[in-house]
């Protein structure tokens, strides 16, 4: 049972802003930025990989709403991060799929803001990116 599965059992106690029967949203411990939140499934999926359709439609569907709410709460935020960490080369730390939903300030300082920071298209011809392309589109026929 990791962190999270306690925190939707009630083991931990967290500050919760959304809930229904399939996904909980409450406030990362870190607050990265004021109104940092996590949104994850209450069913136990270690990462996107493991999700079906259903759980997609009922947490990505939350996302937009959930985010909306965490702007208006506050009219500072002018912008907001989502991002999800999938597998521990991604640097995911808790094996409980969750989203991060991190408001951003104009004046917040953080970096990056997240414009497009690394940039390997040199290393790219356009056969490159075909093959990539259609693997990709191979596999999703395959789903």
């Amino acid at each position: 049972m990791d962190i999270f599965d306690k925190i939707i059992a009630g083991d931990i106690p967290s500050y919760k802003v959304y809930e229904d029967d399939t996904v909980l949203a409450f406030l990362d411990i870190s607050q990265v930025t004021p109104g940092h939140t996590l949104v994850i499934p209450k069913k136990h999926v270690d990462d996107i990989f493991g999700y079906d359709a259903n759980m997609a439609e009922n947490v990505l569907l939350k996302l937009p709403m959930i985010a909306r709410a965490i702007k208006a709460s506050n009219p500072k935020i002018t912008g907001m991060n989502i991002s999800s960490n999938n597998g521990t080369a991604a640097g995911q730390t808790v094996r409980h799929s969750h989203w991060h939903l991190i408001p951003r300030f104009d004046d917040d300082a953080l970096t990056p803001r997240l414009a497009p920071t690394i940039d390997n298209s040199a290393e790219f011809s356009p056969e490159r990116y075909q093959a990539i392309a259609t693997a990709i589109s191979q596999a999703i026929e395959k789903e």
